[in-house]
This record gives structure tokens, C-alpha cells and sequence, in this order.
């Protein structure tokens, strides 16, 4: 069994900067992929970014390309998306998620934390 805790979300103006934090405990596996998503309301989810704990392969959505960064911090089973030039389009409440195939590709992942909030908005 996998937890996950997002922390870091909040309100920030448009062109401000947010750094999200996804706090894994129990069986997490080094060589499993963490992802995060994002939803915004009336709209589906969607893929932001995600990474393979084992060498650090990242990936991100189109969308978020050149302005978010995720990294992790494996000694405390951390990883972190370092959002900056926010828009009002990144609005919405933001999932940290992980899997144990270590796929560097987004899908239905395993385990899932409880989101946290991002608004984008003057």
C-alpha cells in the first residue's frame, strides 16, 4: 500500500510561481513512476508531468512545457512540480499519483493522493 500527500497549492496571480509537494509512504518502490494530474471543474483530468523514481526521466503535457519542472527528492520520498509563469488555464486541483510498472508515460496509475487546490487569478 502506497500514500500520497499533496501539499503547496493556493491562490497566485497570473505569471506568479507555485512549487506543489507529494509526501509517498509505504511500499513505494524505487522504480515506480510518479505523475501528477491535474483537474480543473467541468473539465476531465489531464496529464501535467511525471517522472521514474529509478533514473529520472520526466515528462510533460504540452501544455506545461518550458514553465513546470518536477524533480524528487528520493531520500524523502518527495517529488516536487516547480510551476512558474502560472496562467489562469493551470487552474484546478492539482493529484499527485504513483505506480509501481515505472513507465515513463501517463495512464491509469495505481495510487492516488487527495489533490490540492491551484488558483490562477488577478
Amino acid at each position: 500500500q502506497v500514500q500520497l500527500v499533496e501539499s503547496g497549492g493556493g491562490l497566485v496571480q497570473p505569471g506568479g510561481s507555485l512549487r506543489l509537494s507529494c509526501a509517498a509512504s509505504g511500499r513505494i518502490i524505487d522504480y515506480s513512476t510518479i505523475g501528477w494530474f491535474r483537474q480543473a471543474p467541468g473539465k476531465e483530468r489531464e496529464e501535467v508531468s511525471c517522472l521514474t523514481i529509478l533514473d529520472g526521466a520526466t515528462l510533460y503535457a504540452d501544455s506545461v512545457k518550458g514553465r513546470f519542472t518536477i524533480s524528487s527528492d528520493n531520500a524523502k520520498k518527495t517529488v516536487y512540480l516547480q510551476m512558474n509563469d502560472l496562467k489562469p488555464e493551470d487552474t484546478g486541483v492539482y493529484y499527485c499519483a504513483a505506480d509501481p510498472r515505472g513507465l515513463l508515460k501517463f495512464y491509469e496509475y495505481d495510487y492516488w493522493g487527495q489533490g490540492t487546490q491551484v488558483t490562477v487569478s488577478s
